[in-house]
């Protein structure tokens, strides 16, 4: 059986489901935009305990970081996730869900195999394109930066 083109256009527009896209962009700026208020509230409260910016910066994703995976642990990330979209993945907590979800997974293997080695499935080609992205770059700019 031979199938135009546009017969497949036609099959596939009919059996896929229609997407609410202004209801899925809205709740993925909403929850997105919100972690990023608590964010911006751990930053102004680490800069009032008399933190530099730079070391409050590094106190709020740490604390992003383990109210996420501490979510994650108790499967309520999935469920903020499942609403959220890309509005929880893109902050530096969908990093973290990323790191925990795998090894969660997996704690039934033991804690070597199990989540020592499935904890980075997700987030070991991020953490290594991330490394080397920052030793070209460094390169470069000691190269060129003179």
């Amino acid at each position: 059986m031979q199938i135009t083109k546009k017969d497949y256009a036609e099959l596939t527009k009919k059996r896929s489901p229609n997407t609410k896209l202004p209801k899925t962009l809205t709740k993925a700026f909403l929850i997105g935009g919100a972690i990023c208020v608590i964010g911006q509230g751990f930053l102004n409260l680490y800069t009032r305990l008399g933190f530099d910016k730079i070391d409050a910066g590094a106190l709020t994703s740490v604390s992003l970081m383990f109210i996420a995976a501490v979510l994650t642990g108790f499967r309520i990330y999935d469920k903020i996730a499942r609403h959220a979209g890309a509005g929880s993945i893109v902050p530096i907590t969908g990093f973290a869900n990323s790191v925990v979800s795998p090894a969660l997974e997996f704690k039934t293997e033991g804690y070597i195999l199990g989540v020592g080695a499935k904890m980075f499935v997700i987030a070991g080609p991020v953490i290594l394109y991330g490394i080397t992205a920052s030793v070209i770059y460094g390169v470069i700019l000691y190269v060129f930066g003179r």
